[in-house]
C-alpha cells in the first residue's frame, strides 16, 4: 500500500510535498462511505451457480431451470423449449389476399429476444421464438443461448429449423430480427439461411388496423384484433436486463418470463394470420369485421391494381358503416366514398361514379364541395352537359361562400371554382351568340 501511495503520490500536484496526504483524503472518503474499499482489499470474483464454465452442464442447468431439453447439433449444445398452444384457425383463405403468402410454402413464424435494440456486434440474439401449425395447435419451438460463447450452436441450431423454401412471417423482423441474425451469421463467417419469402406483419398492420388502434405495438394489435390481453407479461425493455441477471448469477427462472414473453409474441403472428384469413378474405366473414378494416383492405387491394376487389370491399365497408355506426376510428366514411367514385371513374364505370358523387352531394359538408365539382367535370367533359355542369358548379360554390361566412374557408375548392365557372359563362355566351 505504501508502495502504491508513494507511485500515485509522485503523478499529484503538491503530493510529492505531503506524501501522507492522498492517505488522508481516502480516509476521510471511507469516513463518508464505508463502502469505499482499495482494490486489494475487493473479494474474489463470484463464481458463477450455472455449473461454471462446463458449457454442457450450463446448458443442463439452464434447460432443467426452464422445462426445456438440451440438444447437441454440429455448433454444440443449444437449449430448446418446445410448448403448443390449441390456435383452431384455417389459413386458407390468405391467398385470395394482396399479400404475398404462398400456402403451398411452410410458413414459418420467427421472434427473437436480443440484448439490445442497436445494430452493433455487441448485440446479439439470446432466444429465438419458431413457430408452426399442427393441425389444430400452434407449437412455438424456442432456443435459448446459454452463455455467448454458445451462440455458433444456437446459430446452426436455427439454421435447421427454417426449410429452404419457407416463408418467414416476423412482426418488423424484415427491419430488425432478420437482419440481426443475418449479421451473426456473417459475424461467424458462416452464410445465413436460405428462404425463399419474408411475410413481415408490422406494415400490414398498419395498412389494416392502425385506423382504430392507439399504435401497431404488437400487444396493441392483438389486443384490438382478436381479442387478446396480455396479464403479467414482462415489458420488452426489461428482458436484455433478466439475460444479463442469468449470467451474473446462473438463475434460470429469471428467463422463465422472457420465454413465456417470445413465445406469446410468436403466437400473437400465428393468430393475426389466422384473423386476417378467416374475418378479411371471405366476403360473408367480412360483413361482422369492423367497417374500416375493410375499408383499409380495399385501399390495399387498389395499390395492388385490383381493382374490382377495391370496388367491392368499399361498397361492403360504406354498406356496414350506413347499417351501424362502428367502433371509434380514424377514417371518415364520406371520404372512403369519395375514394370509391374516384376509383368507379378511374375504371370506367362512369354511370356509377355520378351516382356514388351524386349520393355523396346530397349528404353535404365539406365533401360535398368536391362531390359536386366532380358532378360538374363529369357533366362537362362526359355527358356533354354544359348547363348541368354549371349548376353542380353553382352547387358547389354557395356551400364554399356559406363556408367562408363563417370563417372556414376552402381557397382550394374556390380557386377551381372561380376557373370553372368562368370557362363555364364564356361556353354560354358563345352559344347564346351563335
Amino acid at each position: 500500500m505504501t508502495h502504491e501511495l508513494a507511485r500515485v503520490s509522485s503523478s499529484v500536484p503538491g503530493m510529492d510535498r505531503d506524501p501522507t496526504l492522498l492517505a488522508r483524503r481516502l480516509e476521510r472518503l471511507r469516513a463518508l462511505d464505508r463502502r469505499l474499499v482499495t482494490a486489494a482489499e475487493l473479494p474474489p470474483p463470484a463464481r458463477r451457480t450455472a455449473a461454471g464454465a462446463d458449457p454442457g452442464a450450463r446448458a443442463a442447468h439452464l434447460a432443467a431451470g426452464l422445462g426445456g431439453t438440451v440438444e447437441e447439433g454440429s455448433g454444440g449444445p443449444v437449449v430448446v423449449v418446445e410448448r403448443a398452444t390449441p390456435l383452431p384457425m384455417t389459413l386458407d383463405g390468405l391467398a385470395r389476399l394482396p399479400y404475398p403468402v404462398d400456402m403451398e410454402r411452410p410458413l414459418v413464424y420467427l421472434d427473437t429476444e436480443t440484448t439490445g435494440l442497436g445494430s452493433a456486434a455487441g448485440t446479439l440474439a439470446f432466444l429465438v421464438g419458431i413457430g408452426r401449425w399442427d393441425g389444430a395447435s400452434f407449437c412455438v419451438r424456442q432456443l435459448v443461448l446459454p452463455d455467448h460463447a454458445d451462440e455458433p450452436a444456437l446459430l446452426a441450431a436455427l439454421e435447421a429449423e427454417i426449410p429452404a423454401d419457407a416463408c418467414l412471417v416476423t412482426y418488423n423482423g424484415r427491419a430488425f430480427d432478420w437482419p440481426l441474425l443475418v449479421a451473426r451469421y456473417r459475424l461467424h463467417r458462416r452464410p445465413p439461411p436460405v428462404t425463399a419469402g419474408h411475410l413481415d406483419l408490422l406494415p400490414i398492420a398498419r395498412q389494416l388496423w392502425r385506423h382504430r388502434l392507439p399504435d401497431a405495438r404488437l400487444a396493441s394489435v392483438e389486443a384490438g384484433v382478436a381479442g387478446v390481453r396480455r396479464h403479467g407479461d414482462l415489458p420488452g425493455a426489461l428482458i436484455p436486463e433478466r439475460y444479463f441477471a442469468w449470467l451474473r448469477t446462473g438463475r434460470a427462472a429469471l428467463l422463465a418470463d422472457v420465454l413465456a414473453h417470445n413465445r406469446e409474441d410468436v403466437v400473437s403472428l400465428g393468430r393475426l394470420l389466422g384473423e386476417m384469413s378467416e374475418r378479411l378474405a371471405d366476403p360473408e366473414r367480412r360483413r361482422s369485421a369492423h367497417p374500416g378494416d375493410v375499408a383499409s383492405l380495399a385501399r390495399v387491394f387498389q395499390r395492388d391494381g385490383r381493382q374490382d376487389e377495391a370496388l367491392a370491399c368499399y361498397a361492403e365497408a360504406l354498406a356496414a358503416w350506413d347499417e351501424r355506426e362502428p367502433a371509434p376510428t380514424r377514417l371518415d366514411r364520406d371520404t372512403l366514398a369519395a375514394e370509391a367514385a374516384r376509383l368507379l371513374s378511374r375504371t370506367g364505370r362512369h354511370a356509377e361514379a355520378e351516382a356514388a358523387w351524386r349520393a355523396l352531394a346530397d349528404r353535404g359538408g365539406s365533401t360535398a364541395v368536391w362531390a359536386w365539382i366532380a358532378l360538374a367535370k363529369h357533366r362537362e367533359h362526359r355527358a356533354r352537359d354544359s348547363a348541368g355542369a354549371m349548376e353542380a358548379a353553382l352547387r358547389a360554390l354557395r356551400i364554399v361562400e356559406r363556408r367562408r361566412a363563417v370563417g372556414i374557408p376552402l381557397r382550394a375548392a374556390e380557386r377551381d371554382l372561380a376557373r370553372r365557372l368562368a370557362r363555364l359563362h364564356r361556353r354560354a355566351r358563345a352559344r347564346r351568340l351563335t
